[in-house]
This record gives C-alpha cells, structure tokens and sequence, in this order.
C-alpha cells in the first residue's frame, strides 16, 4: 500500500512515534498536528485519505475539530481516537458520521486494520466475494444436475439470489456474467422441471408445493386470530431479489417471524395468479363456481375487479367469520387515502391490501425511455424498487401498522423477468396479446422455446374453444409475431414480462411479522 496520506493529530503526538514509524515502514504517509486549529490548517494545505482524530484535546476539543473537518469536506473518513469509554462521546462521534472509533491505548496492528477496514475495504471485500463466489459456482454448478424437486429449487434460487446481490456492490463484470449465465441455466433445467412435474401437482402429488390459490388456506388462515389485526399486503409482480432488498427497511420497524418461497400458478399473469390466491380456486374452477365473477383472455374488461367478491366467497368456503376489508392501490392519491384511513382498521381482524406499484413500473419500463434508462438492468430494476418503497405511502402504512399492533404478512401474486430473445409465434386474431403466454387455437410456435398444454384441464386452466391450448415462454423468452417482426422484438427485449415459466416468476415470497 503506498501513496496513501494520513493525517494524525493528537496534543500528545511525540508519544505515538512508535506508531508513525510502523506505518511509514509499510509506505504510508503521515503528517502529524498537535491540535484541532493545526489538523484544520494541514487540511487545508493538502488532501489526506484518512484522519486520525484524538477526542480528548486542549484548545478545540475532537468532537469539535471533527465538526469542523466535515464541513470543509464531508467525504474524507475520520477515525477517532479516545481515553474515554463514556457513552455519549461515541454516540455523538457516530452521529457525526466517524468511520471508526478505537479507545486507547491502541496497538498499531489497531490502526492497521482500522486503515484497511477503510481505505481498502471495496478491493478486500471485492476479492472474497469473488473467491468465495468462485467456489459457491462450483457447488451450484453441481447441484443443478440433481436437483429434483420444488424444495430444493427453492434453495438453488436462494442461493444464486444471495450471490447476485453479494456480487452487485463489486467492479467485476466478468463475475456477474458468469452468474448471470448460471441463473440462465437454471432456468433452462428449471423449466424442463415444471414440464415434467406440473401437471402432477394437481393430483394429490405429496411433493407439490403450496401453489397460488392454496396460499390463503394454508398459510394466511393458520395467521388469522379473532381481536387481534393482520394486515395482508400483496404487492404485484414483487421477484425475491427485489423483496430482499425491500425487507431491511420493513426489518426497522417489524420482526420477521416466518419466511418461505411458494410457487405461482401458470400463467404467472396477474389476472390467473392474483385471482387464484383470493378465490383459493385454479381459474377452471373460478371459470366455473363463479362464472359472474371470472372473465377468461377474450373477454372485455378488467381481469381482476372481482377480488373482494372472490375472497369473501372464499372466507364464507373456510368457515371465517371475521371482520375484514379490502383495498387496491394502483396510485399516489390512494396510497395516501389508505395512509390516512389505516388507523380506522384497528378493529378489523384482516385488512387486505393489493400494491400495483412494481407491477406499473414494469410495464412503464416497456413504454417509457426514462424507465428503461433507470431500470436498465436486474440491479437497477431492484435500487428503483427500493427507492420507491421508502419514499411510497405503503411504507408509511406499515409504520403505522406496526405502532397500532398489526401482524403483518407480505407476499405477491409472481414475480417478472428482463426478457432478452424472440419466439416466433403465428395465432389467430384471437389469440390472447400477453408476451410471455398465449391462449388461442391453432398456435405455431419453437417447440424447444415453449412449455405447451395442449389439455388446459390437466392444468386446471379455462378452454375458451374445444381446440384451445396455452404456452408459456420459458427462461427469458418473449412471444413475437412475424409481421412487423423486428420493430416489435426491438421495442421488447430487454423489458420486464410475466405470464411464462422462469425461475424470477414462479418461486415467489412469503413473509410474517410481528411489531417489535
């Protein structure tokens, strides 16, 4: 390490030349100051990396001098050094934005790692996640030709969310492209899994996971107790990776009592996924007990208007007798109505609500150039995510939920995915418009691209017509037609869809939390 610049400052310097000798032997530069005024004055003189302060000094005292360094230049670390252990010079010290806080008497190899911890701690950081990465890919790279059922994808998909976000904070481009091109070859064994095991999962398979319109039986009923309030949050189209960085913020306020990963029902479309949870029926079964309430791809209007009415059929079916309310946000002015109103729920025993936020955001990255600049990538689609939620009302609903005693369980209807290749796919004119499924007769596709069902039944999907069949996009494909080709996949790719069959749209969270 050399170049590096350090500034000491200390009204008692003479007796820390043992010190300044160990750390000039190992290059670094030091300059030392007797006082605040003098550590100001050297400053000013010239850029230093790194400051360390003493607290306890005649004259200006640390706190002071270290007030003073910031606001001449905020960025430059500053460590402070002290005899003291008092409580309220650390936390006035932190407050203040230190670095690093060492009591005397420190030893050099203190200050060594002190220095490494914050002049070299990017590049230190970098290199072990990286190495450790580099043995992680090896694991994963195994453990992708066994694995075998929904459990264990669930901890497969974990595993490369938790690298994909290790490996976001560090400079090496050809790390996330050798984890982007593992994620894709999971998907690809992954969607040959649901090829496989899907249909099976309405037969009373005991390997099935929990799927879309069990969730609420299964795993919002056992949550559900008389007196005391839940609030049910289901944000649209929220992935895993986007819900991990979104959860920290929730953590300040709630502690988390239970997580897991549940599987969306194909197609992993809102209008089938959403309706499914609240209806806790697959949409044949919606298409048929309720035909008032479902309408299929070919009909006009709103696909998903109907959720109230699903869930309350859905409470009187589990015998739920409880006081309940429901509401759909989908803009700023009724994110803050719901802000407003939250307190007046108190009593109720579920409060249910649906966020459309991500789900816009999507599809905005489809039709504005500002979003597709933003959310260029995973990582950003994930920063403008998180930015949205601690600036969103909905986060001040949860506040304030957790101040008025809420229990509180947030999970959404599927996840998304950047879609990067064309399949070409011919239909008639009613054939649903959806870019990652299609519902229709007589479909001509690339067999080797799409996961077909020719029987809708078998999966407890609507046929519109006798000769109907549904296909779904695997991996990052997306639906093209042939005419107007290549305008269409220019204006697509690399945009945000669902519907398909992808590790990022099915494998979806669950969480519960209880007020701290």
């Amino acid at each position: 390490m050399s170049n590096i610049k350090i500034l000491w400052v200390d009204d008692e310097i003479d007796l820390l030349k043992p010190h300044i000798i160990f750390l000039t032997q190992r290059n670094y530069s030091v300059t030392t100051a007797q006082s605040g005024t003098e550590a100001l004055e050297e400053i000013k003189k010239d850029n230093f990396d790194i400051v360390f302060l003493d607290e306890n000094m005649p004259g200006l005292t640390g706190l002071e001098t270290l007030a003073e360094i910031k606001e001449y230049q905020a960025s430059i670390p500053v460590v402070m050094i002290t005899k003291s252990e008092e409580e309220y010079i650390m936390e006035e010290a932190i407050g203040a934005k230190i670095a690093d806080y060492l009591i005397k008497p420190v030893n050099p190899n203190q200050i060594l790692l002190s220095l490494k911890k914050n002049l070299d701690h990017s590049r230190l950081v970098s290199e072990k996640t990286t190495s450790n990465y580099q043995q992680e890919f090896r694991k994963i790279a195994m453990d992708l030709s066994m694995v075998n059922s929904f459990d264990e994808w669930v901890d497969l998909y974990k595993r490369l969310v938790y690298w994909e976000l290790e490996l976001e904070d560090i400079q090496d481009s050809a790390m996330i492209e050798i984890l982007e091109s593992q994620k894709s070859e999971a998907n690809n064994q992954f969607c040959k899994f649901i090829d496989k095991h899907y249909p099976t999962w309405f037969q009373d398979d005991e390997d099935a996971p929990i799927l879309s319109h069990q969730l609420f039986k299964k795993k919002i009923k056992p949550e559900l107790k008389s007196g005391s309030p839940t609030l049910l949050v289901v944000i649209d189209n929220l992935r895993f990776d986007q819900w991990k960085v979104l959860e920290p913020t929730i953590a300040t306020v709630y502690k988390k009592t239970s997580e897991e990963l549940f599987c969306s029902i194909l197609p992993t479309a809102t209008q089938y996924a959403r309706n499914a949870i609240f209806s806790g029926l697959m949409p044949s079964e919606m298409e048929k007990r309720h035909p008032d309430l479902w309408l299929n791809d070919t009909d006009d209007g709103g696909k998903n208007m109907k959720e109230a009415e699903f869930l309350e059929a859905q409470l009187k079916r589990l015998g739920l007798d409880i006081k309940w309310n429901y509401n759909k946000v989908s803009s700023l002015r009724q994110g803050n109505k719901l802000a407003e109103n939250i307190r007046s729920y108190k009593n109720d025993d579920l409060t249910v609500v649906v966020y459309n936020f991500v789900d816009m955001l999507s599809h905005a990255k489809t039709e504005m150039e500002v979003i597709k600049e933003l959310a260029s990538n995973d990582k950003s689609y994930r920063s403008l995510t998180l930015s949205w939620f601690r600036n969103s009302p909905l986060l001040d609903v949860i506040q304030q939920a957790a101040r008025l005693g809420f229990k509180l369980i947030i999970t959404t209807d599927h996840g998304t995915i950047n879609v990067k290749y064309p399949s070409k796919v011919i239909g008639d004119r009613n054939t649903s418009l959806n870019l990652r499924y299609k519902t229709g007769k007589s479909l001509t596709y690339e067999d080797k691209e799409v996961l077909a069902a020719k029987n809708p039944k078998t999966i407890k999907l609507p046929t519109i017509h006798m000769s109907s069949s549904f296909i779904f996009a695997m991996n990052d494909y997306f639906f093209a037609y042939p005419n107007n080709y290549n305008h269409y996949v220019s204006y697509y790719r690399n945009t945000y869809q669902h519907g398909g069959v992808s590790l990022e749209e099915m494998i979806i969270p669950f969480s519960v939390f209880t007020p701290k």
